[in-house]
């Protein structure tokens, strides 16, 4: 659709027609008149007058197109497309996995078929990722050391893409969780105050870094982070009987101390179905923002008409010019 961001330049249309009837007409030169006594019968005859008065409303129409695009470009006029939806930022929300090689057991099963918790994970968490529109999403991924893997960002997608391509053991065989929590923190402490969530998702306890899981959640308090802790594993009992021998390292006491200190929750997550539940109770506790914006994409078109008025204003100048010097220059002569 075409619109006028300025429609009150139209007032000035007639400007040139009220200049006419008000302003006195310039004096007309005597010097260097000719008179043809006979130029009343060359007229009649249709031998004289015409080609001049011909050229006058020629430049009268060209100098009236010219105003008239002028006018044009100055309303500024603008083609506006379709409304295209804007999500309202929402929450920084950072999101922590772990890839110790505790990750590659095979305690949990999808259509009967034994799966590792990292891939039950991946496949959770990237649908969790995904509903959260309007939110910025990061990813910190540790094991002995840890990483921030996508930075806050909007693009949810290059997020998702990126979990996917994550591996158990590519940060190391231990647990850091301490060291997790700390990243996440340094990583929001810049965004609003009100905004910060950290989920935290490991089936271990801490083994490794530099920083202790429940200072690190006593810093997240301070820096108003709140933090939601899932821990991951199936029970002993819910496993098969080959499965019944290993050993569960899981630390879900501290992980209910960080959850509790920052004001968060803790989850654990047995199976497939509890692990998508956590995440819809996520999505329950810290929604997802409002609805949208809408913005309408806007082009500006008022070079068109200001390009059109150059040109017929060079064609103008050529009609004015004297016919000699308009021979002169069509020639190339000095």
């Amino acid at each position: 659709m075409i619109t006028f961001q300025w429609l009150w330049a139209f007032l000035f249309l007639p400007l040139p027609l009220v200049a006419r009837l008000l302003l006195p007409p310039a004096p007309t030169p005597r010097a260097g008149a000719l008179k043809v006594p006979f130029f009343q019968a060359l007229a009649a005859a249709g031998l004289a007058g015409r080609r001049a008065a011909g050229g006058r409303r020629l430049r009268l129409v060209l100098a009236s197109l010219i105003w008239g695009l002028i006018v044009l470009a100055a309303a500024r006029p603008a083609y506006v497309g379709p409304p295209i939806a804007v999500p309202v930022e929402g929450r920084d929300l950072m999101l922590a996995v772990d890839l110790s090689g505790s990750m590659a057991r095979q305690d949990f099963a999808v259509g009967g078929l034994p799966m590792d918790r990292l891939s039950v994970v991946k496949s959770v968490a990237d649908d969790f990722i995904a509903r959260r529109v309007g939110d910025r999403v990061g990813l910190i991924l540790f094991g002995t050391r840890a990483y921030i893997q996508a930075p806050l960002t909007f693009d949810r997608t290059v997020v998702r893409e990126l979990l996917d391509q994550a591996s158990i053991g590519m940060t190391g065989q231990e647990t850091a969780i301490g060291d997790a929590i700390g990243l996440a923190v340094k990583t929001l402490r810049s965004r609003p105050a009100d905004q910060r969530v950290l989920i935290l998702l490991t089936d271990g306890a801490n083994t490794a870094g530099m920083l202790d899981p429940l200072q690190a959640a006593e810093l997240a308090k301070r820096e108003q982070v709140k933090i939601y802790t899932i821990g991951v594993g199936a029970d002993a009992r819910a496993m098969n009987p080959f499965l019944l021998n290993m050993p569960s390292d899981l630390d879900e006491e501290t992980l209910r101390k960080i959850a509790g200190i920052t004001g968060g929750h803790y989850f654990r997550a047995r199976d497939v179905a509890g692990l998508s539940a956590i995440y819809a109770d996520i999505d329950r506790l810290e929604p997802v923002a409002g609805d949208p914006l809408y913005l309408n994409a806007t082009v500006a078109l008022f070079q068109w008409p200001l390009g059109a008025a150059l040109v017929l204003s060079l064609a103008l100048g050529a009609l004015l010019l004297p016919r000699g010097r308009r021979r002169v220059a069509a020639e190339g002569k000095p």
